[in-house]
């Protein structure tokens, strides 16, 4: 009897250390809208453990309720509210999180906050949405801020998106060289340098149209750089034509008169055969329902603007490589039709031409013409900056509080800022670099734009892409550590759901070329050093340096480091 009494006292205290670590469960989400604001109330079986952020381009609140489950029918579409228009699940920073996304119809501050148990309802989280005249009088009594506050009521200087759109891709090869290589894994290789080269550049953030070898239709890559309210639309490509002979970079703006030559009318029939491959393409454009007067002076200016970043673009190309046209081209594109992004296709050079074929497909010629778009892209914003930007000298930049978004780091906040991280520190008491998403930091004294980067500065980041073989022990915080990228970045490139890696997996990485390892070669018979720079990409003269060699002469099974430039 007495066994039989412990034995169920063991059992009850199991239950009750089972039902207090037992997650929350997320009931139902109920949405209900007055004169002033739009409130959600999200029904729980327990007290709410939550944080939540706002995002801009598009407007969005993020809640993440921690130790959780959903129960809730979701996707929500919301009709009836001038504000919100849905409320859907996301993917989540872990597992025992659930990540709510309340999609905004405009700029407006929440109020997030917890009800308690009574008049019969359970706990409760609430979400409170201000629109309208009183949206200001809510803002001034919510307990949290926008993304992005500025004290004294200056405007947020955002920061300038630019859509990258590597051409081609997956089933749609794009042309093919003499030795059969495929303009869609140059396009993507370059594009992805170019991407890197403008993220170092303060005051600049990109989006990639495809980042792996996969079709994206024409007019959903328009539809992206829509989506994300981009500033600039540039597309890469690599040219070809009938003939071997034509070679050298051209770029190209949008035309209205189809006053095209030949070359022009060649590219236009590869990209109607690229919509073959694709089929019908499911995106429905609003542009019909705009008043054909102001999409006309839309396109006039997109067209104006894509003509001038075209024309700063061949400025700096002919400087590292030949150009097939030394002004820029028209030409009627699908990925030029935009009316509201200034547009440009870059065709980096002839992939029908074997000696353009070959130095595409090198690392460091691509590197180069990565680091002439960049180097063009900064001079037109700097001399037609977008209204609003960090580059927008106009704007006033007055120190202030900042609220981290995803994908910030630390010297990334400083420069944007113009101060050093340690000043960041200071302000902030932080007794490292570690920052996270929501998190509110002090800005001492920011008062210049990052846009005051000098050009001349601006080549410095070389990349090259690796592939990296998982080995035992390895997690992939230490991988993105060894390579000095983040866990985000390997994610992305290699479209990993999380971050569990094993063992024998490959990871291709994107790194800078200062950080890549080491590279060894042991001299074969009939070597010599001319074949192994080619071999790599380098210079005779850098292999010479990084061994310290005083002749040109090798021995069979000599080893050489191979610099990484």
């Amino acid at each position: 009897m007495i066994k039989n009494s412990v034995w169920a006292l063991t059992l009850l205290l199991i239950s009750s250390l089972f039902a207090s670590v037992q997650a929350n469960e997320i009931k139902n989400i109920r949405i209900s809208t007055t004169h002033k604001d739009t409130r959600a109330v999200i029904d729980l079986t327990k007290v709410a453990d939550y944080s939540f952020f706002t995002l801009d381009s598009p407007e969005r609140i993020v809640v993440d309720i921690k130790n959780a489950t959903n129960r809730a029918k979701l996707p929500k579409s919301v009709t009836k509210s001038p504000i919100l228009s849905k409320v859907r699940a996301s993917s989540p920073p872990n597992k025992s999180t659930v990540r709510l996304v309340f999609e905004l119809k405009g700029k407006a501050s929440p109020n997030v906050f917890k009800l308690k148990p009574g008049n019969g309802s359970g706990h409760r989280l609430v979400v409170d949405i201000p629109f309208g005249q009183s949206s200001s009088a809510s803002q001034s009594t919510a307990k949290t801020k926008p993304v992005v506050a500025i004290k004294s009521n200056v405007p947020h200087r955002k920061e300038v998106l630019i859509a990258i759109d590597p051409g081609h891709g997956g089933k749609d090869p794009g042309s093919i060289g003499p030795s059969k290589k495929y303009e869609k894994h140059v396009t993507l290789s370059i594009a992805k340098k170019l991407a890197a080269q403008l993220n170092a550049i303060p005051g600049i953030r990109t989006k990639l149209t495809r980042t792996g070898n996969y079709y994206v239709p024409l007019d959903q890559r328009v539809a992206i750089a829509d989506k994300y309210k981009a500033h600039l639309f540039i597309s890469i490509h690599a040219d070809a034509f009938t003939s071997p002979r034509p070679r050298g970079a051209s770029v190209f703006f949008l035309n209205d008169r189809r006053r095209n030559t030949e070359i022009s009318r060649w590219v236009e029939n590869q990209e109607r055969q690229s919509r073959k491959l694709g089929g019908t393409s499911t995106v429905t454009r609003s542009d019909k329902n705009v008043n054909q007067t102001l999409l006309d002076l839309q396109f006039t200016h997109s067209k104006r603007e894509g003509e001038k970043l075209a024309t700063e673009i061949l400025g700096e190309l002919k400087k590292v490589a030949r150009l097939h046209k030394d002004k820029p081209s028209e030409a009627s594109l699908a990925v030029l039709r935009s009316p509201q992004i200034p547009s440009v296709l870059v065709e980096t050079g002839f992939i029908s031409n074997p000696t353009e074929e070959k130095l595409l497909f090198q690392r460091s010629y691509q590197d180069k013409l990565a680091g002439s778009i960049t180097r063009a892209v900064v001079t037109y914003l700097k001399e037609n900056p977008p209204e609003g930007t960090t580059f927008d000298k106009s704007v006033p930049h007055h120190h202030g509080v900042y609220v981290v978004q995803r994908g910030d780091f630390l010297s990334k906040i400083a420069a944007n800022h113009n101060v050093s991280v340690s000043a960041i520190k200071a302000a902030n008491k932080l007794k490292s670099d570690t920052v996270k998403v929501g998190q509110r930091l002090t800005i001492p004294g920011a008062t210049a734009s990052r846009a005051a980067v000098p050009v001349s500065k601006l080549n410095t980041v070389e990349t090259k892409s690796i592939t990296h073989v998982v080995k035992a022990g390895e997690y992939l915080g230490k991988i993105a550590n060894q390579y000095k990228v983040s866990v985000a970045a390997i994610q992305r490139e290699n479209n990993l759901k999380s971050s569990k890696v094993h063992v024998g997996q490959k990871l291709r990485i994107t790194v800078a070329v200062k950080d890549a390892p080491i590279r060894k070669h042991k001299v074969q018979r009939g070597e010599f050093l001319g074949k192994i720079a080619s071999k790599y990409g380098v210079s005779v003269s850098s292999i010479r340096s990084a061994n310290k060699l005083r002749s040109d002469e090798l021995a069979i099974g000599q080893v050489l480091i191979i610099p990484n430039r």
